[in-house]
């Protein structure tokens, strides 16, 4: 495995989830504070939005909206250019936990997982993926996944998941109409390792951040289909939630890592900073 050194970019956060690269920026949410952040080349960072619900995934409209799914009214909030806020899609009646990550495609589909049930509280559940069309209808697709979390579509419109609670990436293939199609193990991982959020490079392979650790296994790695880790960034005493391609040319590996625990998490505990690494490999265009 091919190791690659990182260097902080961006500290003063709670927990960050949702990296995103849009229109030259690099977008986050913050789960404690609230808020929808946007970041300067420098690090800093402009808070566009405070999501009441506590935000998650992140995705974006043709017409300048902003997708943001509220986890715990289990809702996908639409975020107008002028700031104003809407209810985009309901999906609680399929949620068995609260809202998580979310993709939204080139033609503002959008695909939103949930944690399908409470963590640290309750035994895990399986629950299912939920397709949100672009007029805000919504249809649960695929099959029974357990703790669905980041997400990627291939170019040849294959949606790839990460099970946190099975150490697997799932893929599935997108039909017509948005359904899930196919499902099978893309990629079955150590029963050790927790994958969070994921991007997909453009060379087939997915970069995921191994979450619910602080010890030395904690990083993101680079996984190919059929199992095999080829590159990794160690993370020092963190848990490694999610990572973004961004920069002009899409080479940066962003990296939101969290500082918690399950407990502390509970407790709304956390700190959290942006890392970057170069990892000599592009990131893959959004779908």
């Amino acid at each position: 495995m091919r190791e690659h050194r990182s260097a902080v970019f961006s500290t003063g956060h709670q927990f960050l989830e949702g990296l995103r690269w849009h229109h030259g920026k690099l977008w986050a949410s913050d789960f404690f504070s609230k808020t929808v952040k946007t970041f300067n080349a420098d690090g800093s960072y402009i808070d566009v939005a405070e999501v009441e619900g506590s935000p998650s995934g992140l995705g974006f409209l043709d017409d300048g909206s902003v997708l943001v799914v509220s986890q715990m009214d289990r809702t996908v909030v639409r975020i107008e250019p002028d700031g104003t806020q809407s209810v985009h899609a309901d999906f609680s009646q399929y949620a068995g936990g609260i809202g998580n990550d979310m993709i939204v495609t080139g033609k503002g589909d959008a695909y939103v997982g949930n944690f399908g049930f409470a963590l640290g509280e309750e035994d895990p559940k399986t629950t299912r993926l939920v397709h949100v069309s672009a007029d805000g209808s919504i249809n649960p697709v695929g099959g029974e996944v357990l703790f669905p979390n980041g997400m990627a579509i291939t170019p040849d419109r294959v949606l790839l998941t990460a099970q946190t609670w099975r150490h697997c990436i799932t893929a599935f293939d997108i039909q017509e109409d948005g359904s899930l199609a196919n499902e099978r193990i893309w990629a079955q991982l150590d029963d050790s390792v927790h994958p969070d959020g994921i991007a997909l490079d453009a060379d087939g392979g997915v970069w995921f951040g191994n979450a619910l650790t602080l010890e030395s296994d904690s990083g993101f790695y680079r996984v190919v289909e059929g199992g095999e880790i080829t590159d990794g960034v160690a993370i020092d005493r963190a848990w490694s939630v999610t990572c973004a391609f961004g920069g002009d040319d899409l080479r940066t590996l962003y990296m939101a890592c969290n500082v918690t625990t399950l407990e502390e998490f509970h407790d709304g505990k956390s700190t959290s900073v942006v890392a970057t690494a170069n990892v000599g490999y592009k990131g893959s265009p959004a779908m």
